[in-house]
């Protein structure tokens, strides 16, 4: 699969383009939508299942050099304000701030990051080390593995510093569970 396939599949998706939309709209610093909701809408065309199943939420990522509660609170309840009619969990999260709560919720070390990108690339899988954003002459897309494993269905874990075997597994076999075709490569 190249991009231009993968842009294609996962924009078979309204919510997915409904808030690349409006990202583009809001200009938010560094936006992307990233992560399951982009791979999964991808098996679900692939393996012939309703565009939204088994998404349970929407991962968005910007990076604002405020990194106050306040400034990222308020990023959250515009951009869900502006969607709320898709009816779709959204989850929108300052990458600037993230090294500030990170380690008290998840019991891991996070260095700051220094773009969203960054952030993109501690994601548990490799397979969802993936953002889209529209430009004004089409999309950007962050894929630094490329989109075999996607094409493939096959979740590979990303040995970064933000890695949990336990977390790993848990997210592989909840995946499992809702495409039941999709092979899981265990951790080294």
């Amino acid at each position: 699969m190249d991009e231009s396939r993968f842009i294609a599949l996962a924009l078979k998706n309204p919510v997915n383009v409904a808030i690349i939309d409006e990202l583009h709209r809001l200009a938010l610093p560094d936006a992307w939508l990233v992560s399951g909701c982009l791979v999964q809408s991808v098996w679900n065309v692939l393996t012939g299942r309703v565009i939204d199943h088994g998404i349970a939420d929407y991962d968005v990522f910007y990076f604002d050099p405020d990194t106050s509660w306040g400034a990222e609170d308020a990023v959250i309840r515009k951009l869900q304000a502006r969607l709320d009619h898709l009816g779709a969990k959204i989850e929108t999260r300052n990458q600037a701030r993230v090294h500030l709560w990170y380690p008290a919720k998840h019991g891991l070390p996070y260095p700051p990051l220094s773009c969203s990108i960054d952030g993109i690339g501690r994601f548990l899988t490799q397979n969802t080390q993936l953002g889209v954003k529209r430009t004004d002459s089409g999309f950007d897309v962050y894929a630094p593995h490329g989109f075999d494993d996607v094409a493939g269905l096959i979740v590979r874990p990303n040995p970064g510093p933000n890695f949990s075997a336990a977390n790993y597994a848990a997210k592989a076999a909840r995946w499992k569970t809702r495409w039941p075709e999709l092979t899981v490569i265990a951790p080294q």
